[in-house]
Parts: structure tokens; sequence; C-alpha cells
């Protein structure tokens, strides 16, 4: 609701250009925090003066060099990409201000900094990861079906900094607590000063945690964020992925995302969860009561389509290498493409119990993942699924680890070969274009080349001595 005259805005309260430069102004805010979420989901933004920051509301944005499109999580630049290099010169793409978006920044200036969100326009738009998502919301709207999403995260806090982190290589981290307690009162308890500045952080900056508990695992924890609209869910993952790191920094901790950071632990998931409503009938297109699971002929086809398009789609899904070191037999990580009825065995999760809960829980996404492309991957193939009427396989019951399922279900098991399937994939190119696809795949065949120029502790064990 929009603030009356003469009376401060809040952060949240804005909609149009014209209340984003009036808070700014009310606010007294010499520079404002701007950032657009590049392709591995990182927030690359800057502080911009107010005046040129007014110019850009005026004149529909304002240029940000087009390498943050050309470059891995390291700041390394893709040899293989044809949308920006050194054949382009790296220019400026046009970034668009969504004064929606507006959000407290309260580390900033007194705690009275505002935050607002971009997206690349242009010829950038095609690859951009936000305009991918908002492209398959619309591609949903036109389908007379309204996107409820929401995602949760699971993520280790070490006693370090970033500092004593590389000093250490990254090897021997102290995690802030000692060995399993899952869902333990005692330890939120005892760390009870940086649990309550995280909620509170979430809190003010509207990305609302429903729930935040410890995992099985010294120092990780798992964070369930509120549902809602798909765009929204997914901005507020990318957000709390962002800031939580922040946070914890602030308290002289370290947050990981990583899918696996130890081959002692289970790796960190990041599900997200899916439900449908029909626009003009105003109910869950989900919810069928008279069906087995409640499930209805739309939700049969979309967990169809996530099921058959999974392998090809698995880039956007798990985009790092270290990913594939969590997608393993026996660590709550699936390994084919399997659906059942609550079921955490399997790649797909249908949660039932009602109208407003049926849902489906795409459970093989890892917490290291664009929160917009992975998105966009979950539910662009259950629409594919809806519209060419994709029927899935029988849900399995008991342990999917350990029941064979059809060669076709299989996820691939590199994200080298991932990157081959998403490239190959017509589906993946009808759905979200054929310059995203192309740059994407070639971002992930980048990755993917960068690892194989490690020598690993593992290599160096096996081989320095014996070989």
């Amino acid at each position: 609701m929009a603030a009356k005259a003469g009376t401060e805005m809040t952060a949240r309260a804005v909609r149009t250009a014209a209340q984003a430069q009036r808070i700014v102004k009310q606010r007294g805010l010499d520079y404002v925090k701007v950032g657009v979420f590049d392709t591995d989901g990182v927030l690359r933004g800057k502080f911009m003066g107010a005046e040129k920051f007014f110019s850009a509301l005026k004149h529909s944005g304002f240029g940000f060099c087009d390498v943050v499109l050309g470059w891995d999580s390291a700041d390394q630049l893709y040899d293989n990409a044809s949308y920006t290099g050194w054949h382009t010169g790296y220019p400026d793409a046009q970034v668009r201000i969504l004064p929606d978006s507006c959000r407290e920044q309260p580390f900033d200036f007194d705690g009275r900094g505002l935050l607002f969100l971009c997206e690349f326009a242009g010829s950038a738009e095609a690859i951009c990861p936000r305009a991918i998502l908002r492209r398959t919301v619309a591609r949903a709207k036109d389908m007379g079906l309204a996107v409820m999403a929401a995602l949760e995260y699971e993520f280790f806090l070490f006693d370090e900094t970033p500092a004593s982190a590389a000093a250490k290589g990254y090897r021997n981290l102290k995690p802030i607590t000692p060995g399993n307690f899952g869902y333990s009162v005692l330890r939120t308890s005892s760390w009870a000063d940086f649990h309550g500045a995280l909620l509170a952080l979430c809190r003010d900056m509207d990305f609302p945690l429903e729930g935040l508990h410890t995992e099985t695992g010294p120092g990780v924890l798992e964070a369930s964020i509120d549902k809602d609209l798909a765009m929204a869910a997914a901005d507020k993952a990318a957000l709390f992925k962002t800031f939580a790191k922040a946070e914890a920094q602030r308290h002289g901790l370290m947050a990981t995302f990583m899918a696996k950071w130890s081959p002692d632990y289970p790796g960190q998931s990041g599900h997200i969860h899916i439900s449908l409503d029909n626009i003009k009938r105003r109910k869950s297109a989900f919810y069928d009561a008279k069906a087995e699971g409640g499930i209805s002929p739309a939700m049969q086809h979309f967990i169809g389509g996530q099921q058959a398009l999974m392998p090809e789609l698995l880039a956007m899904i798990a985009p790092t290498v270290n990913a594939y070191t969590r997608l393993i037999p026996g660590f709550w990580a699936p390994t084919e493409a399997t659906w059942g009825l609550d079921n955490r065995t399997c790649a797909l999760r249908v949660i039932g119990g009602g109208a407003k809960s049926q849902r489906v829980e795409f459970r093989v996404a890892a917490a290291d993942a664009n929160p917009y492309l992975a998105l966009a991957a979950a539910l662009g193939a259950g629409l594919w699924g809806i519209e060419h009427k994709i029927e899935p396989t029988a849900p399995v019951t008991g342990n999917a680890y350990d029941q064979p399922q059809p060669e076709h279900l299989a996820l691939p098991q590199s994200l080298g070969e991932a990157a081959r399937r998403l490239q190959g994939s017509k589906p993946a190119r009808a759905l979200f274009g054929d310059a995203f696809v192309e740059h994407f795949a070639a971002s992930r065949d980048w990755e993917e080349r960068q690892s194989r120029r490690a020598v690993t502790d593992w290599q160096l064990q096996r081989y320095f001595e014996i070989i």
C-alpha cells in the first residue's frame, strides 16, 4: 500500500519509478545500491549516485558492462561464448531498474539504505537469468495458470572468515558446532545472536522464513523461505543466499551454499516447491479430490514433463562441477528422474493434503543453483508436460535408490555431459530460446574445463608415491 502524502514510504511500498525517486529523496540518500544477478546467480552491483539513479529511472535504464554475462563466478572470462568476449570488446549492456524490487538495505547508511534489483534488457535479455524465468512464468499465464513457489536451502556455517578460509586452502575448516544434531533447540539457543539477526534480516528485507532449523551435520542449517508468486519467490531465494552470507560474515562466520563441501556429509539441497492455480476458476489446477493422491490430470502431466526433461535440463538445476558429487546414491539426493507420493528418495515428491497444499517438490536441485534458472527449468518442464500431455511412469514406493529405473530416466553424471544434453535439447530451445541454451551450455562447458585443470587432494594421495 502506498504511503500517504507527507509520510515516508516503506521500501516494499514502492511500485513505480516516481515512488522510487520519492523514497530516495525522503531518506536524503546520496547513494542507493543497485544489482543484477549473473549467470551463476551471483548478485553484481554497485553504489549509484542519486542523480544518476533518477536519470536511469527516467530513461529506462543505464549501461552496465556485459562482462558479468561473460565470466564465471571467479571473474574468469569465457573463451567459448558468442554473446560477449574479446571479439565484442565487452561493451555496456542496457539494464533496467525494477522499482517494485526496492528493499531495505540495513547494512548501509545507518540502516536507511535501499537496494534495487535490475534486469538486463535489449539483446542481453535473451540470456538474462531473471528474464528467462519471467518469460517462463508468462508462458504459464498464457495457459491460464498462476504459479506459486517456495525454495528451501541447506547451508553450512563455519567459524571462519573469508581470509582464514582462504589461508587454510578451504581445508580443515571449523564448523560453528560439532557433530550431528538435527532440529536442535540447544544449538539455535546457544547461537541465538546470529539466528535472531538472520531471521530479522529476512523479515526486514522481505524474504521471511517459514522455518529455520539445524540439519544433520556439523554447523548445517536449513531455511525454508515463505511461498509467493514465482517471480517474487525467486527474488526472495536469490536475495536470501546473498544476504545470509553477508549476515554471517558480519558475525565473524562464513556460510557456504556449495552442493557438497565434504565427502563425509550429505550434500546441500535447494529444493523447489511448485503449485499451479487455474486463474479463471480461482482454484488449484493440481488438486482433484476424487483422484488417487489428489493428483489432477494437469498435475499428472506436469510431473510427466518434469520427469521427461529432467535429464536434458539438469545443467540448469545442477550447474557446477561440485553439484555432481552430491548426486550419488544414499546421500538424500536423487540419481534418476523418479517420482513418488511423499517419498523423499525420489527426484519429484508429490505433497498432497488438499487444494491449498497440493504441490510438487523438485528435490534434485542443490543449494548452488541459480534460483531463477532452477525454477525456470522445473516450471518450464512441467508446463511442457501439460502442453504435450506427457504421462509419467508409475510412482515409486519404497526406496527409489534400490529400484532399477528405465534408462531414459538416468541423470547425467557430470556437468560436461549435462551441458551437452542441454545444448542438444529441442524442448529446452523451445522453452528458453536458442540464445540462452547456446550461452548457458557454453558457460557450463567452460566450468567443466576449468575443473580438469585442477590437481586435487585425491589425485595427489592416489598417485604421488605409488604410480
